[in-house]
């Protein structure tokens, strides 16, 4: 019994490694393996086996009459199941695609305020706009049609280069 609790012990160890040290066992066998196991081979993958056959070992050991060869054999199924749970929770972690950066495009369509404290945006002239970009507020250097004053809300027509707008009056 104590050597599955020395395992299911370990296989959290090596769980919490893994948070320091990603990646370790992809990277020593880097160019050897050439993908055969594209992500099985990965300290968390290895921590859920290794502790779930440490500790279904216990509970087997503990609870029924069975020997070590039994409890070794349902920590083994146990612990395959949990590495293949983790891998699975980690490519659908790896898919995910909503973390895409904003770009200055998504600009397009959304309010800001003018800004500028000099003068205001004069027809053909530019100016500065406070805008939102993904929740954060962001200065814009901005043109527009006719003259807007300090403090006028304004509405993004066209994102013409990274560090630009082009703006209109908020009519309401």
């Amino acid at each position: 019994m104590g050597l599955f609790l020395g395992l299911g012990i370990a296989g959290i160890v090596l769980l919490a490694a893994s948070l320091v040290f990603d990646g370790l066992l992809e990277g020593v066998f880097d160019g050897a393996l050439d993908g055969l196991f594209d992500g099985w081979l990965s300290l968390p993958v290895a921590a859920g086996f290794v502790s779930m056959l440490g500790f279904t070992g216990v509970i087997v050991l503990g609870t029924t009459g069975l020997g070590a060869g039994a409890a070794t054999g349902v920590g083994a199924l146990a612990g395959a199941g949990a590495g293949w749970a983790t891998y699975r929770l980690s490519q659908a972690l790896l898919r995910d695609g909503s973390g895409a950066a904003p770009r200055h495009g998504d600009l397009v369509g959304s309010t800001g305020t003018v800004v500028t404290v000099v003068t205001a945006i004069a027809s053909g002239g530019y100016g500065e706009v406070m805008l939102r970009l993904a929740g954060q507020p962001v200065k814009y250097a901005a043109t527009a049609d006719v003259p807007l004053g300090r403090g006028a809300e304004v509405w993004v027509t066209a994102a013409p280069s990274s560090t630009s707008v082009s703006v209109r009056s908020v009519e309401r």
